[in-house]
C-alpha cells in the first residue's frame, strides 16, 4: 500500500517526527560507558508514554523476525546494524552504537536512526563509516522530489555508499511511512536512476542507508531479530523520515536544534 497524505495528516506527521528526533537525541545525551541497553529501552518506553505516543516496535510481528519485538528501540551495537533487540549490555568505551526508534502519534508515524560512538575512544573507521551514511541519507534527500521516482533516490544513495567503499546490502532499505511503519514502495540502498515508482506531494518515505564495513552477507542473532554482519566487522546506520512536497522534500526527523 501507498498512502499520500493530507495536509491535516502530513500536519501530524510533522508533529510525529519532532517527536521521534527529540527522543533520540536525549537518549543519545544519555548513552554513556556503563549505560546498559536495557536502560536506553526503559527510557524510550517512559518518553512515548509521556508524550502520549504509542511504540511501532512492541508489538511489532513480522515475517523476517521471531514473535514480536517486544521492545521500545532496536539498540544495535558493534557488528550489529538493524533490529538490534534491547539485551543486558553495558555500553563501553568506544561501542559504535546505533538507535533506531518509530512511534506513532495521531494517527501517523515516523522513523529515524542515528550511528554514534560510545565515550572517548574514537575509532577513525568507525567514524568515517557513521559520516558515510549520512553523506548517503544526505544524497538520497537531495535526490527527492515531485516527479524523481525511487530509483533516482537509490541510485543516489549507492552511489555515495559505493564510493566511499562498502558493500551495499539489498535486503532491508528505505520504505513507505504513514499511518503504519512499514508501506511500500520499498526503497534499495543501491539502484538504477529513473526506475520505480514516482514521487508525489504527500508521500511520506523513511530512507535509511546502512552498511557494514567488509561485508554485504548479514546473519541473524540467536534472539531472531537481531542483524549482524557476517564477518563481524563493524556496522554503522542513520536515517531520516521525509514529506515529498511540491518544492522537494522536506525532513521531518531533525532534533529541536536543527529544526528552523
Amino acid at each position: 500500500m501507498i498512502e499520500i497524505l493530507n495536509p491535516t495528516e502530513l500536519a501530524r506527521a510533522k508533529d510525529t517526527g519532532a517527536l521521534v528526533a527529540d527522543i533520540l537525541h536525549t537518549l543519545k545525551g544519555r548513552s554513556a560507558v556503563g549505560t546498559n541497553l536495557l536502560d536506553i529501552d526503559r527510557w524510550a518506553r517512559a518518553m512515548i508514554i509521556e508524550a502520549g505516543a504509542l511504540s511501532c516496535y512492541v508489538d511489532y510481528e513480522p515475517s523476517f523476525g521471531r514473535g514480536p519485538f517486544g521492545h521500545y528501540i532496536c539498540t544495535a551495537v558493534n557488528d550489529a546494524v538493524l533490529h538490534g533487540r534491547p539485551y543486558d549490555y553495558t555500553l563501553a568505551d568506544g561501542d559504535l552504537l546505533t538507535l533506531d526508534l518509530a512511534v506513532s502519534r495521531g494517527g501517523v508515524a515516523a522513523d529515524a536512526a542515528i550511528s554514534f560512538i560510545v565515550g572517548e575512544a574514537r575509532p577513525p573507521e568507525s567514524l568515517a563509516m557513521i559520516e558515510a551514511t549520512e553523506r548517503a541519507l544526505a544524497a538520497g534527500i537531495a535526490a527527492a522530489g515531485p516527479g524523481a521516482r525511487v530509483g533516482d533516490i537509490s541510485h543516489a544513495i549507492g552511489t555515495v555508499l559505493s564510493e566511499a567503499g562498502y558493500p551495499i546490502n539489498t535486503e532491508f532499505g528505505g520504505h513507505g511511512i504513514g499511518s503504519t511503519m512499514h508501506q511500500d514502495p520499498h526503497v534499495a540502498n543501491t539502484g538504477q536512476p529513473g526506475r520505480g515508482h514516482r514521487l508525489r506531494p504527500g508521500l511520506l518515505l523513511a530512507l535509511e542507508p546502512w552498511v557494514m564495513a567488509d561485508t554485504a552477507r548479514l546473519v541473524t542473532d540467536a534472539d531472531g531479530w537481531t542483524l549482524r554482519s557476517a564477518t563481524g566487522c563493524r556496522t554503522a546506520h542513520s536515517e531520516h523520515t521525509i514529506a515529498i512536497t511540491r518544492d522537494g522534500a522536506e525532513i521531518l526527523t531533525l532534533p529541536e536544534h536543527a529544526r528552523t
